[in-house]
């Protein structure tokens, strides 16, 4: 049996009952297929960037998506229109756009994964989310077992969620087709962070290549590109709270005010004023020293050890805030 922690950001993961390869899509749905008729349980892997699996594996198939190909349109004036396989890695293919000369995936880069893992996790940075550049997405339906398109408004994409996450593995993503921007200009900047680092001022545009350059420089900082420490990048998301709960934080907690009356918050903050800090360590697991939402394996961590120090920081900010954190990545076979 093939130890999951080869194939997860994490690196650690027991072991797998059946690993599967899906080079094409045909493959892809052959595998979910065949398991689907036995009865057996799927577990669909991409980049495994955002999973923490335990130390006793998977009790199932795992199938690796690992689907690659592109197809692109790009006219001067509409734009471009690409349709990428759900396997492709993400960054390569932030890094493709703006090499053909479109906009608006650039303050995205650096976001480890694959191309099927965006629109799942409605991936989203410095003040952008994937869903706003999305046209549709293609996903195999196990229950009905057919392909089915996916417009953008049929995606129920909100913050760091959609339909396929809601699904409980219902969708397994084909492929994604991006509507951009012919330009160099970039999609304003809406992050305070980013526009300080870019010497501009919120709302104004940048050479998209300048806001790569800044985005990946920034995020290296934080300890969150792939390959600067085995993490899965932010462990929990933002909270989005009411605007009543965020007039009870201390003056000094950062606030973002929604469309909606309800107000985000910032985890990484509460974290830190709730007495967890970078360096702090469960067993093999730590607390990134460039990052505190980075959860990381500092080399030989259990899923054990990271849940127990995900444990610690979330009873410590419930107790100290009255927020309950909610994990980004996603269990199997352990929970939080």
């Amino acid at each position: 049996m093939t130890a999951l922690s080869n194939y997860t950001t994490l690196k650690v993961g027991g072991p797998a009952t059946r690993l599967v390869h899906a080079r094409t899509e045909a493959e892809l749905i052959s595998a979910i297929d065949e398991a689907d008729s036995t009865g057996e349980k799927i577990l669909i892997l991409g980049g495994g960037s955002n999973v923490l699996v335990s130390d006793s594996g998977f009790s199932g198939v795992v199938i690796r998506v690992e689907t690659k190909g592109n197809s692109y349109e790009i006219d001067a004036c509409s734009g471009g229109m690409l349709q990428v396989s759900a396997g492709d890695d993400w960054d390569e293919f932030v890094q493709f756009t703006l090499d053909k000369g479109l906009a608006n995936l650039e303050s995205l880069s650096g976001i480890p994964g694959t191309v099927g893992g965006a629109p799942i996790q409605n991936i989203g940075a410095y003040g952008h989310e994937v869903s706003e550049v999305i046209a549709r997405v293609r996903a195999y339906d196990r229950s009905e077992k057919k392909v089915k398109t996916f417009a953008a408004a049929d995606c129920d994409f909100s913050y760091r969620s959609s339909i396929f996450k809601k699904s409980n593995g219902r969708y397994v993503i084909l492929d994604v087709t991006f509507q951009l921007r012919r330009g160099v200009e970039s999609l304003p900047i809406m992050y305070e962070e980013l526009a300080r680092e870019l010497g501009v001022s919120v709302g104004d545009r940048v050479d998209t290549k300048k806001v790569r350059e800044t985005v990946l420089a920034l995020r290296s900082k934080k300890g969150m590109l792939e390959g600067d420490v085995a993490s899965a990048g932010s462990f929990f998301t933002n909270p989005i709270i009411s605007a009543e709960d965020a007039a009870k934080l201390p003056a000094q907690a950062p606030r973002w005010p929604l469309a909606d009356g309800r107000v985000k918050t910032s985890a990484a903050w509460l974290m830190e004023n709730a007495g967890m800090h970078k360096g702090d360590r469960s067993g093999g697991a730590a607390i990134s020293s460039k990052h505190v939402l980075a959860l990381s394996n500092a080399g030989d961590a259990t899923a054990d050890d990271i849940v127990k120090l995900a444990r610690s920081a979330r009873e410590k900010v419930q107790s100290a805030f009255g927020i309950t954190l909610e994990a980004e990545v996603q269990f199997v076979g352990i929970e939080l």
